[in-house]
């Protein structure tokens, strides 16, 4: 039996090795994406953004976490391809200005796509000037702004402000999440949704165009 705790450790120590041998055998033992995600890394992500975030880890250990979730899902996004989900929609994303953490972010890409969405991912940094940008030439659908770090959710908050400045606010749906990110403050902050994990986004950026 695969313990996933195992893999959350793995994840947190950023031991990349140890990460795709235990997603590799957890397949193997015909664990659900669901479970190797909201069980393993997922956990494991929320843990290094708490020690990061308390200064307790550094760039260098959000890095080798992220290659070790990295490595753990090249062996998930193949199968998440074999569901044959019908098209969704168009979904931009991207990590607020003055947050370089892309951990979360990409789980949620690989969700999205194995549920039939065209995602566009902006990277990390992104500033409301450039979100804005983004809106006005891509005809998303749903815009979903990643947010690890408290001090830059307020960037969140400025972004859909600027989208309201420039008019665009009405063309899209906005959806953030983010480690230290709720309900209540993205209702507070104008945004459309709130989604706490790569599944939820999945769910709610559905209910978001009326396709749940």
């Amino acid at each position: 039996m695969v313990n996933l705790e195992e893999l959350c450790q793995a994840v947190v120590s950023g031991d990349i090795d140890v990460a795709e041998a235990l997603t590799k055998k957890a397949i193997e033992s015909k664990v659900t994406i669901g479970d190797i995600l909201n069980r393993g890394l997922v956990p494991g992500l929320r843990q290094v953004g708490e020690l990061f975030e308390k200064g307790e880890y550094y760039l260098p250990e959000l890095i080798v976490s992220g290659d070790a979730v990295a490595k753990a899902l090249e062996h998930l996004e193949p199968l998440m391809g074999q569901e044959g989900a019908s098209y969704m929609g168009k979904y931009l994303i991207g990590t607020v200005q003055g947050d370089v953490h892309d951990l979360g972010k990409n789980i949620v890409i690989m969700m999205l796509r194995g549920n039939g969405w065209e995602v566009t991912d902006l990277g990390v940094d992104v500033s409301p000037e450039e979100f804005c940008s983004a809106v006005s030439t891509s005809n998303c659908d749903i815009l979903g702004m990643s947010s690890l770090l408290t001090m830059t959710m307020t960037n969140a908050a400025r972004t859909i402000e600027s989208l309201k400045a420039a008019g665009l606010r009405d063309r899209v749906k906005v959806m953030v999440g983010g480690a230290p990110t709720t309900s209540e403050w993205a209702e507070k902050i104008g945004a459309d949704a709130h989604a706490k994990d790569g599944p939820t986004a999945a769910i709610v950026a559905a209910r978001l165009v009326g396709k749940s």
